[in-house]
């Protein structure tokens, strides 16, 4: 990879998209910063292409930094365009610098999610839950799933960015239930418009994935359900909480060669259930079947389940299926 500097010799400064991925946003996100606030580059090469010098950047990484304390955007501009460091931004003795409303959102400075050292990417879509951005966080997720594939993006930009979201709202007394729930409806609508159509079914050859009773936490099997569609898989994804009757029928009706059941938490894992599903039979005489069940998510630890697999994670789920739907 190449340092800033080298990047800039070669082309007299950076791109607004190479920008953007530095520092984790979405383009149009950088774009807007510059018409609203002013906080764009000085530098233009070929009439409008606008190039991003080593100055101009350290401008936008301080207002990045600024608006995950809480301030707004606007205040946050203006104290990046003062040039003066992080801390002396923040600090007390900036207070002139403020109006009344920056006041109160520095009142509110230690409230920016705590990523640590996570990729860029889980970095800038937490800065656009928090901001509940919600152009900002189709645009990321779009570009995180198209550059790493979905089992990538999940695994190591979506999973993570969910973790430090659910460790802030356990932490801070439910404040951020919000964004939470702002960011797991995104996640799951950027999982489906990635998704590949709809594979074309073949008898005793779909995949049934449905949370059981009592569970609501979908987004895993959102996502299993797009990376089967996206290998030509057959799948039908029947959501939160089946009810065991209509689970039982879902299985009975479609007769499919794996059932993928997610529980969250120990308390509704059914070992009775799943077992009962794993021994249900169809076809003729002599020729009979039963599907292969698979015991998704962290409520089903603890012994094993004879009759039952237990993948641990996307990436071993995704091959157990490929496996039992390809034979």
């Amino acid at each position: 990879m190449t340092s800033y500097d080298e990047d800039e010799r070669q082309g007299g400064g950076l791109t607004t998209g190479e920008v953007a991925r530095r520092l984790g946003v979405a383009p149009t996100t950088v774009r807007s910063w510059d018409r609203r606030y002013g906080i764009g580059p000085h530098q233009h090469t070929g009439g409008k292409h606008r190039r991003w010098t080593a100055a101009d950047i350290a401008r936008l990484e301080r207002m990045c930094a600024l608006t995950t304390t809480g301030l707004a955007p606007a205040e946050a501009a203006r104290l990046a365009l003062d040039d003066l460091p992080l801390d002396e931004a923040l600090a007390p003795s900036a207070a002139a610098h403020r109006d009344a409303r920056g006041k109160a959102a520095r009142s509110r400075s230690r409230t920016g999610l705590q990523l640590g050292d996570v990729r860029r990417e889980c970095k800038g879509l937490a800065r656009a839950a928090l901001r509940l951005d919600a152009g900002s966080l189709d645009e990321l997720l779009t570009s995180v799933i198209a550059d790493h594939g979905l089992v990538g993006a999940w695994n190591e930009v979506i999973i993570p960015t969910l973790q430090a979201v659910g460790r802030k709202w356990e932490t801070s007394g439910e404040k951020y239930v919000e964004v939470e729930h702002f960011l797991s409806w995104h996640i799951a609508g950027a999982l489906r418009r990635s998704g590949a159509p709809a594979a074309a079914e073949r008898p005793g050859a779909v995949t049934l994935l449905a949370c059981v009773p009592g569970e609501n936490h979908t987004l895993p099997l959102e996502v299993l359900a797009a990376a089967l569609a996206e290998r030509g898989l057959a799948v039908r994804m029947f959501g939160a909480a089946l009810p065991v009757e209509a689970l039982v029928d879902a299985v009975r009706r479609t007769g499919p060669a794996a059932v993928g059941l997610w529980a969250q938490s120990r308390t509704t894992a059914s070992r009775p259930l799943a077992q009962h599903v794993a021994a249900m039979e169809w076809g003729v005489r002599g020729a009979r079947r039963h599907p292969t069940v698979l015991a998704l998510g962290p409520g089903w630890a603890g012994p094993a389940v004879p009759g039952l697999m237990r993948p641990q994670g996307l990436t071993e789920a995704l091959t157990a299926l490929e496996s039992v739907m390809t034979g």
